[in-house]
């Protein structure tokens, strides 16, 4: 008798390890470091609370989380707007789709050797990123500063090729996205992505000018999102991480922790 209460017990207790085990849903998700991951870290004890334990893997770049998104090696991202997510699908086959718009992060010109836009002499270096959607964005931003004038209707194409007018010749490189930071030392400014200015210790205050957050192509093109693979979308887990990040507590943590250098979208 004893025997058999004792096996009872033990297969009580697999059972159990086993229920629980299978309760516990994983959850990997890429994002660059600032300001995403650290907004995913904010997501975890929330998710926990419904048995689900997310990994946040760092990256550095603008390609690898969406093709480890793709292949099935994390489980989602969040880093990029709606416009690079479109055009990196267009480009590279991929077959990824946004779940929810979270926030938005104003485009900002930052001072490197020349401390302001009215001291900008005539052939000042000016930084922009070099992919197609950021520099396009970067593009109407210093066209909004009188800076420079674009072809007439290029709009969210623009590359430098389509400055139709640059009275004071300024030279215009092009630059990795999450290199502009570091440039700011051998160029006259530089108009930096909202994430890579955060993860450089750039303050929305330290900007000489931003685009206008207020603006329906904007919010429209530049809502940052959390981003599967098409068929993913409704996945249990993936909404439960839209849900947490739309939360009230995740809105506080970004107005609180960024200043205005990201927007909550919701």
């Amino acid at each position: 008798m004893k025997k058999l209460l004792v096996i009872a017990l033990a297969l009580i207790l697999a059972l159990t390890c086993a229920s629980a085990l299978a309760e516990t849903v994983k959850l990997s998700v890429g994002a660059t470091p600032a300001p995403h991951a650290e907004i995913l870290e904010q997501c975890i004890p929330i998710l926990a609370e419904q048995g689900i334990e997310l990994e946040v893997v760092p990256f550095n770049d603008y390609v690898i989380p969406n093709t480890a998104t793709e292949s099935g090696q994390i489980d989602a991202n969040y880093f990029q707007h709606v416009l690079y997510l479109g055009d990196f699908n267009e480009q590279n086959g991929t077959h990824l789709v946004a779940v929810e718009k979270i926030h938005y992060e104003p485009f900002g010109i930052y001072a490197g050797k020349t401390a302001s836009l009215d001291a900008l002499e005539d052939g000042a270096t000016i930084a922009v990123p070099n992919d197609g959607t950021n520099e396009a964005r970067a593009l109407l931003l210093l066209e909004a500063q009188g800076l420079i004038t674009l072809e007439e209707g290029v709009g969210l194409t623009a590359t430098k090729l389509n400055i139709a007018e640059n009275p004071h010749n300024y030279d215009i490189q092009e630059i990795e996205a999450a290199q502009l930071p570091r440039s700011l030392g051998s160029v006259d400014v530089a108009v930096i992505n909202g994430n890579y200015a955060i993860d450089a210790g750039l303050k929305a205050s330290d900007a000489l000018a931003f685009e206008d957050g207020e603006s329906d192509v904007i919010q429209n093109n530049y809502a940052n999102v959390l981003v599967v693979k098409e068929g993913n979308e409704n996945n249990e887990a993936i909404l439960a991480l839209a849900a947490a990040l739309k939360s009230d507590a995740i809105k506080t943590f970004i107005e609180e922790t960024y200043e205005g250098a990201v927007v909550p979208l919701f």
